[in-house]
């Protein structure tokens, strides 16, 4: 993975990222990391630790997929699995990886927790992810259902 820049007027139109205001948008530059990367490479493992451990990875352009045990769950920059983290397998064994030429960005832990906190529009987006995630590493575990207003 190569430094890439991010650029506030194409971070605006990447769906994650739509609701947010352009001094959010601007807060979310300054605390991120972007990337570009190639085919194959591999953003988010299981078995590494340390400090990247718990951060969240958007998918800015391009394609992922999820590998777990053996089978690979796609995904696209518009698709609910936009975004990963590597607690949501939930200790299980499995790999974060791009399946062409794309762009994604780093947060932290503590980061995403501050924009959360700051009313950051995420809600959808990390709800949706859940959904999506939940079932693949859990068979057992039936898809999220949104709650009654």
């Amino acid at each position: 993975m190569k430094p890439s820049i991010t650029y506030l007027h194409l971070l605006r139109h990447t769906p994650f990222f739509t609701a947010l205001s352009t001094e959010q948008l601007q807060w979310v530059i300054d605390h991120s990391q972007e990337w570009e990367t190639e085919d194959a490479t591999v953003v988010a493992k299981s078995d590494r630790t340390g400090t990247s451990a718990t951060d969240y990875w958007i998918l800015l352009d391009g394609e992922w997929r999820v590998d777990y045990h053996g089978r690979w769950f796609p995904s696209g920059h518009a698709d609910p699995g936009k975004w990963f983290n590597i607690r949501e397998a939930q200790g299980a064994n499995c790999a974060l990886i791009t399946t062409e030429r794309s762009y994604v960005m780093r947060i932290t832990e503590a980061d995403m927790n501050t924009m959360l906190e700051k009313g950051f529009a995420f809600g959808p987006h990390l709800y949706s992810g859940r959904a999506y995630y939940g079932p693949l590493f859990h068979p057992n575990a039936q898809a999220l259902q949104p709650s009654a207003p």
